[in-house]
């Protein structure tokens, strides 16, 4: 089946820079998938962070345009997300998601099946 596997949170301080991975497996490729990382701050709801769509299409939230960057490693079928200047704002619990059918996604987590268990992201002042 298929499967999602976070890695590469941990605790930085303001400023700092963190990437995070998401191993998918259970497919021959992610090639044609729409991807994506979403996060969760404590007693807050899940928002998206950054898409990736099979052309390489890219989609920030606004709060992190500039700072962070999604990409696509097609042959080792993993996601990932490049986070510099990080800020206590961007703490949270970081997740990816993806969706197989084919068609374009968004920053809605309605477009996605599939998802991983996540990975704790901490940023102190």
């Amino acid at each position: 089946q298929v499967q999602l596997v976070e890695s590469g949170g941990g605790s930085v301080q303001a400023g700092g820079s963190l990437r995070l991975s998401c191993q998918t497996s259970g497919v021959s490729t992610i090639r044609y998938a729409g991807m994506g990382w979403f996060r969760q701050a404590a007693g807050k709801e899940r928002e998206g962070v950054a898409v990736v769509n099979r052309e390489s299409d890219t989609v920030y939230a606004d709060s992190v345009k500039g700072r962070f960057t999604i990409s696509k490693d097609n042959a080792e079928n993993t996601l990932y997300l490049q986070m510099d200047s990080l800020k206590p704002e961007d703490t949270a619990m970081y997740y990816c998601a993806a969706n197989f059918a084919g068609r374009w996604v968004g920053l809605s987590p309605r477009d996605y099946y599939f998802w991983g268990q996540g990975t704790q992201v901490i940023v102190s002042s």
